[in-house]
């Protein structure tokens, strides 16, 4: 199978081309930036599939981050997400930006608990944990950085996301265990990938996970988007 991963409901605008043929992308772009979204998204989505074999028509499934994150963002990756599925009438799956996260700490042997952490701003982060096996020991949830570091126990932590250094400078002190794994404020975008061929589409639907009362009005370019596919 071949699927196209989409994210802009953090910091960056990504897209990548995977196929369970290979274990690397076949085209992956990656812009940085806080605002532009719709306006970068596609652009730099046909440059990614139009570098690929058979370009839109060779794409059998589509991977979209659903949140927590920006609102506009999240919107914007859901309606080109599922304009796109719509076009091709292929199969729309969502995945979260937490568990994006965290993917490439739990495909490799640690110890104790990951914890994806994202700045929500004003002290409090979004935040889920997964063991070991990466099983959701404790699910989405936006709190303030003691709640979080309460609930994710006595450790040890290993942390990932913009929200980790908050969670860190939380722990100081307390006896919790905690390692920084990476800050990035966004996830690889070939995680999007590889956990959105692995989802049951039944299980991860395209619906945005805002984990906040939404304060914007939706952005509809699905029409948009499937007239540039046409």
């Amino acid at each position: 199978m071949r699927i196209l991963a989409l994210d802009t409901a953090l910091p960056a605008v990504s897209a990548c081309v995977l196929d369970t043929s290979g274990a690397e992308p076949l085209a992956r772009e990656t812009i940085a930036m806080e605002r532009g979204h719709a306006e970068a998204l596609l652009p730099l989505v046909e440059r990614v599939v139009g570098s690929v074999e058979g370009g839109f028509g060779s794409i059998e499934r589509v991977a979209v981050t659903v949140g927590p994150g920006s609102f506009t963002g999240i919107r914007i990756g859901l309606a080109c997400a599922q304009a796109i599925a719509l076009a091709r009438k292929i199969e729309a799956v969502g995945v979260s930006t937490l568990s994006a996260l965290a993917a490439p700490v739990i495909m490799e042997p640690f110890e104790g608990v990951v914890a994806a952490a994202i700045d929500a701003r004003h002290g409090q982060v979004y935040v889920a944990a997964y063991g070991p096996d990466g099983r959701t020991i404790l699910t989405p949830r936006r709190v303030g950085a003691h709640e979080a570091l309460r609930a994710l126990g006595n450790g040890p932590l290993q942390l990932v996301g913009s929200g980790a250094p908050i969670l860190e400078a939380q722990a100081r002190g307390t006896g919790v265990p905690v390692h920084v794994v990476s800050a990035s404020p966004a996830p690889d975008i070939a995680f999007v990938a590889r956990l959105g061929l692995a989802a049951a589409p039944a299980d991860a639907p395209v619906r945005p996970l805002y984990l906040k009362a939404p304060d914007a009005k939706p952005l509809d370019r699905q029409g948009a988007v499937a007239a540039a596919l046409a």
